[in-house]
């Protein structure tokens, strides 16, 4: 797909005419740039918005440009910029240092790898940098504060607003399974008469481009479970009172029904989640399909629980010392400046570094640093990762270079020093902050082969309480997105790692005598693993042969407040294990 930036002269061509008097340098546009894509135009204003190339009140376009061709496919993008919608909010929006410009320049970098030319993503700044820049700055952010009072944004620009009627008849073409209604009556009344079976409601708008894309795999769902799921849509652009009262502000979000009781609800365009949660749905209805799911298992059947993300930044000058004169390599600074801003002023404030030159700096490392001081650049790297942008970009990274020579690097030593493997496996848990990874992680053999080898091994670890506790974390990440496809659908973790994994916890949780941190992030990675599991299957006859719940209780004399002894080794492995 071809990627081009739209770019815009706010100032209608006064810019040019009079930035050289008044700036003291030659400014040939204010720019305001968008990202076009497939017949559909992204921009940040009041949020990430889609609208039709051009339509907008901005004027005839000053410039399109061909950024490039992305071989990403539309669901991964999609994904992608959901992912970004908690950076890019309405509030955050700052003239000079958040704005449509980092946005696209962000959009680019994840589907090309390279961001928007230098001289628009820099123009900001320029003007800043000026006398007269600086003197006009406190008018300017009022001015700007006043105008996202008044209409969500600088410009004005929001979906539903210059999208027109593009897709006003798309529900039109429904099948009968689908149920389209268009105020709250007509909800609650779809609701009623499917109070004796499950119901998903799909809130859309006219202009939401997502929403456009699953439309034909709602469709597909109603027609294959619309016996037993009731399968709504409802356009919230015009059924005001339906946002109102299940409190919808941003499409597409889905909110599920069993039996007439609400369930789960979550927002953005996941394909995946949404097949599986049907089906889900579909087996709810007629019962519970699963021995497991009749346990009282709070803390694993959580469906709002959330991956371990190892976040803290340490002070970094003081980190990359330890570097010597490698620190003062281009990639390293920008990196850590980024990560600076990110932590004192929030993602928002913080603009992506040059990834690939990071990238090459990283391999450069791994080739040529003494393996004591690798710990610096993988740290550096992990704190970098816990922003979705980032780690976005690097599940996307053609066969995951970066990631895997770092994880090799690790496996591959089996001396390899204690700071360099806390530090890998941490790094590895923030790879879970985008939506993206899991899906890569589980799937992708190589990365997956390396992930589980650096678990298992660092679990053998007895002197390190922290490399336990951090390979538990990273265990209970992937457990937890396997666990989540297994009950929407069926398990993405082979089975074969699933029996690897399983058995290096228990031997673990059965030599773990001192960390009741380190036992309880075990015992939740094995529940996970564990919980809705086929009933006949290899995993479930491991456990039995291993003595799973024996395990497991022993540790009650040395550990007799955790809670999850009693979850695990009673419940799941004792009442979930027994033949029927």
């Amino acid at each position: 797909m071809d990627v081009h930036l739209l770019v815009y002269d706010l100032s209608g061509g006064l810019a040019r005419q009079l930035s050289m008097g008044m700036l003291g340098f030659q400014l040939d546009a204010i720019y305001h740039t968008s990202i076009e894509l497939e017949g559909t135009e992204y921009v940040y204003d009041s949020g990430i918005n889609t609208i039709r190339p051009g339509s907008s009140h901005l004027g005839q376009l000053l410039e399109r440009i061909l950024l490039g061709t992305t071989e990403l496919p539309l669901e991964v993008i999609v994904e992608y910029l959901d992912s970004l919608r908690e950076i890019y909010t309405p509030q955050a929006y700052d003239l000079f240092r958040h704005n449509c410009n980092n946005f696209s320049n962000d959009f680019s970098t994840f589907m090309l790898g390279k961001g928007i030319p230098e001289h628009i993503a820099n123009m900001p700044q320029a003007v800043l940098d000026s006398p007269f820049g600086r003197m006009l700055q406190p008018q300017l952010s009022n001015m700007v504060e006043q105008r996202k009072a008044q209409h969500g944004g600088l410009l004005g620009i929001q979906n539903g607003v210059q999208h027109g009627q593009q897709h006003a008849n798309a529900a039109q073409g429904s099948p009968a399974a689908v149920q389209v209604v268009s105020n709250l009556q007509e909800l609650n009344t779809a609701l009623g008469h499917a109070s004796n079976r499950s119901a998903i409601i799909f809130f859309t708008s006219v202009t939401c481009a997502p929403c456009k894309a699953l439309y034909p795999l709602y469709d597909e769902l109603a027609a294959e479970y619309g016996q037993s799921v009731a399968l709504v849509k409802v356009d919230i652009s015009r059924a005001y009172d339906v946002a109102q009262q299940y409190t919808v502000t941003a499409t597409p979000t889905f909110i599920t029904f069993v039996h007439g009781k609400q369930q789960e609800s979550w927002a953005g365009a996941d394909a995946a989640r949404l097949r599986g949660t049907v089906k889900l749905l579909a087996e709810m209805a007629a019962g519970p399909s699963h021995p497991h799911r009749l346990l009282h298992l709070p803390s694993l059947s959580n469906p709002d629980s959330k991956a371990v993300l190892f976040t803290k930044v340490p002070p970094l000058s003081k980190l990359l010392s330890k570097l010597g004169p490698a620190a003062n390599n281009s990639a390293v600074q920008d990196m850590k400046h980024f990560i600076e801003t990110r932590s004192a002023e929030g993602p928002a404030m913080a603009t992506l570094p040059d990834l690939p030159a990071f990238s090459s700096f990283i391999a450069n490392a791994l080739a040529e640093m003494p393996r004591d001081l690798l710990f610096t650049i993988v740290d550096l790297f992990r704190c970098g990762l816990a922003d979705p942008r980032l780690s976005g970009y690097y599940a996307e990274e053609h066969g995951h270079k970066t990631i895997v020579t770092i994880l090799e690097t690790v496996n591959s030593d089996s001396e390899s020093p204690y700071a360099l493997r806390l530090v890998t496996l941490q790094m590895a848990c923030n790879l879970f902050s985008s939506p993206l990874f899991p899906d890569q992680i589980l799937g992708q053999n190589t990365l997956r082969t390396s992930i589980t080898q650096l678990i298992s091994s660092s679990f053998l670890d007895d002197s390190h309480n922290n490399v336990r506790v951090a390979a538990a974390s990273l265990l209970y990440n992937v457990a937890r997105e396997n666990s989540r496809r297994r009950q929407q659908s069926t398990d993405v973790l082979p089975e074969e790692d699933q029996i690897e994994l399983a058995a290096s916890v228990l031997e673990a949780i059965a030599q773990e005598e001192s960390s009741a941190e380190a036992l309880h992030g075990l015992l939740l990675a094995l529940g996970l693993l564990a919980y809705c599991m086929p009933i006949e299957g290899e995993l479930i006859d491991l456990l039995r042969t291993m003595d799973a719940q024996g395990t497991i209780l022993a540790k009650k004399k040395n550990f007799p407040n955790e809670t999850l002894l009693a979850e695990v080794g009673v419940e799941l492995l004792g009442k979930g294990l027994a033949r029927k």
